[in-house]
């Protein structure tokens, strides 16, 4: 590839304004030739733009994460804004953007090849990317050694569909919906593995002091739309089962954030294959009205949830509560371990 003039380099505070502007101008419907690229998420015909969900406040940047420039002749063609996970040492690429007719991909390429540079020497053990399967995306990534290992569909519920009324506690404690605790961090993932295909697990390795941490700081199970959490109050909830030994197990895993910022609520479930997870998903959507209402979060966007393909029927439970799918969206993740096979004692033959 041929070398350009220009260079990547840190953002600076006096960059703010060129960086929103070309934010803005990259989250608009990308151009025929090519001369504005981003992670195109979601697709076109949504009132739900990535600019508007991963809007980044100047006081909710943290220290440790991560924005690149692409500058070239004083003028900023190319942004890179990474979030990174202290607990886990996981960069997640939040956005991707480059205008130039002709030098949008280049330019592309120069930022990520920077970032896995930069990120190597920072101690990152996983990068992590969601992008609409299009414009040369998926393959930008895969030539930096991305695997692409699973899909999500994106689905929102309008704001013009009002929320449903919040549940009783009765009704939900006989519904054996509770809120989790960090006691709970065996069986949620136990949940976890029966519900993920063995690879995808695999990679993602979420540990149990991950399933501990609860709160806003807590970005596990991932998604595509996980960055919007950090503008959110979270909570999380199971339903709860009886095994026929009589030990309660887990059957449902709700995950909710209720908007602070001009963003839309979010809803994450994870359920065992086979169960109905319709009176959990209207759980959630009365809480969201409850918290909504009590802290005084009137923002009118609606709510927002992904579901992996392999979720199904998930998908088809959040249409009957409403929602609809809005876009189609590919993971990809880039290890920096070299995994090896775990030592194990086998019996000597004599």
């Amino acid at each position: 590839m041929t070398a350009r003039p220009g260079k990547v380099r840190g953002a600076r505070l006096t960059d703010l304004a060129a960086l929103g502007e070309l934010s803005r101008l990259s989250q608009g419907d990308m151009s025929e030739d090519g001369s504005v690229r981003s992670l195109g998420l979601p697709v076109g015909g949504s009132q739900i733009s990535i600019f508007g969900l991963f809007r980044m406040p100047l006081g909710a940047f943290r220290p440790h994460d991560q924005l690149y420039v692409y500058e070239e002749e004083r003028k900023i063609a190319g942004l890179l804004r990474v979030e990174r996970d202290a607990h886990r040492d996981e960069w997640t690429i939040v956005e991707l953007d480059a205008i130039g007719a002709g030098e949008a991909g280049d330019i592309r390429y120069r930022l990520v090849q920077h970032l896995l540079r930069d990120g190597s020497r920072r101690g990152a053990t996983r990068f992590h990317v969601a992008c609409a399967d299009r414009d040369g995306n998926v393959e930008l990534f895969m030539q930096h050694g991305f695997a692409r290992y699973g899909e999500e569909w994106l689905y929102a519920r309008q704001s013009d569909r009002p929320l449903p009324a919040p549940m009783a506690a009765e009704e939900a404690a006989a519904l054996g919906i509770r809120p989790t605790v960090p006691l709970d961090a065996l069986r949620l993932g136990r949940l976890y593995a029966a519900a993920t295909p063995v690879p995808v697990a695999r990679l993602e390795a979420y540990r149990l002091p991950d399933w501990e941490r609860q709160g806003t700081q807590w970005r596990i199970p991932r998604s595509s739309l996980t960055p919007i959490l950090r503008f959110a109050d979270v909570s999380a909830f199971v339903q709860a089962t009886e095994e026929p030994a009589g030990y309660p197990a887990f059957a449902g895993f709700l995950q909710i954030g209720v908007a602070k910022e001009d963003h839309p609520h979010y809803v994450r479930v994870i359920a065992l294959p086979g169960h109905d997870i319709s009176d959990l998903i209207r759980f959630g959507l009365g809480h969201i009205a409850e918290q909504a209402a009590a802290h005084r979060h009137r923002h009118e966007h609606g709510v927002v949830s992904p579901v992996r393909t392999y979720e199904a029927p998930v998908d088809g439970r959040l249409e009957d509560a409403g929602f609809d799918r809005i876009a189609t969206v590919t993971l990809l993740m880039k290890e920096t371990l070299v995994r090896v096979a775990e030592p194990v004692l086998v019996p000597a033959v004599r």
